[in-house]
Order: C-alpha cells, then structure tokens, then sequence
C-alpha cells in the first residue's frame, strides 16, 4: 500500500520544514511538496495531486479559510487546519476543513515531536479517509410543529463525536427549540477550542450552548458541551441532573471521552435518556451507547452516506448499540420522534 501523499502549507519556513520532517518520518506517509502560500498551494495540488493538505489558518496573500473556500467546489481534498487558539478555525471547518490540530507554542523539544509524530500524524491519517466535497447547511429541515415532548425534567439527550462533528453537531442543535430536553454532548477537541465552539453555537442556535462546568445543572433548552481537557458526567441530583467534569486521564484514546459520558448516562438516566453518535473515526462512544441502550435508553446513530468518517457510528451499529440511523438532517426529528413517546 503506498503511504498517504501530504501537501504541507505554512508561511513561515522554519515550522514548515518541521512539519516535513516529522510527517515523513511515519513510513505511511509521504510529504510531495511544502509550499508557502495559497497560490503556490494551488500549484502543487495540480501537479501532485496529494491524498491530504496541512493548511495554515494564517497565509499571506490570501488566509488558509478563504483558500478553502474557492478550493473545495473545484478540487475536494481532504484539509487538516492547523491553528493557534482562534475562533477562525470553525469558519476553515464550516469551509470544508475536515480536522484540525493547535498549532504548537513553548513546547519542549519532546512535546514538539509527539505533536508531529503522533498528534499531526493521526490526523493526516484520519483525514485520508475521510469524505469531502459534500454540500453543507443547505437542507434546512424543520421540526414538525405537532411533536412535543413527552415526560418532564428526567430527559436527557445525550450525544457524541469526533472527526466532522463541530459541523453535524451544529446540524442537529441548530433544529432543536427551547422545549428540548436538556442536552450533554462530547466533541473531542482540544482545551480552550470547546469554550469558542460553545459560544460559537449559542451565538447560531435557538437554545443557550455552553461549556460545561462542575455543578452545572442539566435544563430544558441548554446544550452543555464537556471541556477539552476534562472528563464529563452526568450525575442524578433530586429530579434532575447535573454534570461532574473532573479527571484528565484518557479513555478509550480521549479526553473527554464519549464512553465516559454514555455510561454516566446509562447509569444517571436509564430509560429516560435518548442516545445519539454522530461522525468520527475509532470506536469511542459504541459501548457507552451500547450501556445506554441496555439501559432503556433509545439510541440514534448518523448513517454512513453522510458521515465525514464512519467509525465511530459503524462499531456502534456493529456491535448493537445503534437502534435506528439517520442522515444528519434527519437526526434532530429522530431525537424528537424519541422524546415524544
């Protein structure tokens, strides 16, 4: 099998030979150009034709998220963005960006090599497998006004995701209505990137979106995405929930983890709570949804035809966790059609 061809775009010299470096040192993958710009990239793209683009947010003479923009109607590629701590990085992401990894800063010469090594390197893999070029945000599914809810403060939704999910998150919250139960979420994303990508979405949505916090209650019309570097659970406090998000060790490869949050909902909300897994590679969430499901709870998963990457939701569905799949735009009314029986 031939190793994944990488086009590295960076401004600044020096970072990008690192980039090249540490990229070809994994035999399974081939950097064939590093170039310094947009218009250079758009070159290289022709005439090396890579499997995967690193693209730098920040680029002279025209920015890595504008690129991406005349980019992906003519030539879909699959793009890992690397960026520092900026909320541009979810416009490179609604733009067609398939990952994205922070850009390092003050780190030793070992945290440097474990970003390029493993970090940078994983992504790029997970990228070369990944569907790009679909159109978005353009099916605007409503909810059917007739659907209410049934039951009261013991619902739950509970949902988990990792690569392409800032945008199918936004897909399905984007439909929820303040009368939606309170709703817990997982993305596996980096410190700092999940306050943004909260306020982000609270700014989008008609229900309130924050980033979770120890204490914080679980009510009617609030999405709670778990932080970055924290695990998230749901825990039953009198006739409802609030969350605990404390711990930084990783499962099943995360933190925050979908497993961790599944199971604490099994465990918190049994039969009460709606399940649902949504694009990303590996197998993260497939058993906690799978404890849900054993649960009572009724569990949705996004379908393979529309998923950026379907891991996460296939195992899931593989070993059964997974009662009925559904596209993206579909998913909110399935949570609805759930939560109304």
């Amino acid at each position: 099998m031939r190793p994944i061809r990488v086009l590295v775009v960076d401004d600044s010299l020096m970072f990008r030979k690192l980039l090249v470096q540490g990229l070809n040192s994994d035999p399974n993958i081939e950097v064939v150009a590093d170039v310094e710009d947009a218009y250079a990239a758009r070159d290289a793209i022709l005439k090396f034709k890579p499997d995967v683009m690193t693209l730098d947010v920040e680029l002279p003479r025209m920015n890595g998220i504008d690129f991406l923009r005349r980019l992906m109607p003519q030539y879909p590629l699959p793009v890992v963005m690397i960026s520092a701590l900026n909320n541009k990085v979810f416009d490179a992401l609604e733009a067609g960006a398939v990952d994205f990894v922070n850009k390092p800063a003050n780190l030793t010469r070992e945290q440097l090599n474990n970003f390029l090594t493993q970090e940078l390197a994983a992504k790029v893999k997970i990228a070369s497998t990944a569907k790009v070029g679909k159109l978005k945000r353009v099916d605007n599914t409503a909810i059917a006004s007739h659907i209410t809810v049934a039951g009261g403060r013991d619902r739950i939704v509970a949902i988990g995701a990792s690569t392409g999910g800032t945008e199918a998150i936004f897909e399905v919250v984007k439909r929820f209505k303040r009368d939606i139960p309170g709703v817990v979420i997982v993305q596996h994303m980096p410190p700092g990137f999940t306050q943004m990508y909260s306020d982000r979405l609270n700014n989008q949505c008609e229900v309130a979106v924050k980033e979770a916090q120890t204490g914080d209650r679980v009510m009617q019309g609030q999405v709670l995405i778990a932080p970055g570097d924290r695990q998230m659970r749901l825990v039953k406090v009198g006739d409802g929930y609030q969350v605990e998000c404390r711990g930084t060790e990783k499962v099943s490869g995360h933190c925050p983890s979908v497993d961790v949050l599944f199971s604490s909902v099994a465990k918190a909300a049994g039969n009460k709570a709606v399940g649902v897994i949504l694009t990303g590679m590996g197998a993260d969430g497939a058993k906690g949804l799978l404890e849900m499901r054993n649960a009572g709870a009724l569990t949705v998963g996004q379908d393979e035809a529309t998923c950026v990457v379907y891991g996460m939701p296939k195992v899931a569905f593989d070993i059964g966790a997974v009662q009925q799949q559904a596209p993206i735009t579909a998913i909110a009314g399935k949570v609805y059609s759930l939560l109304s029986k």
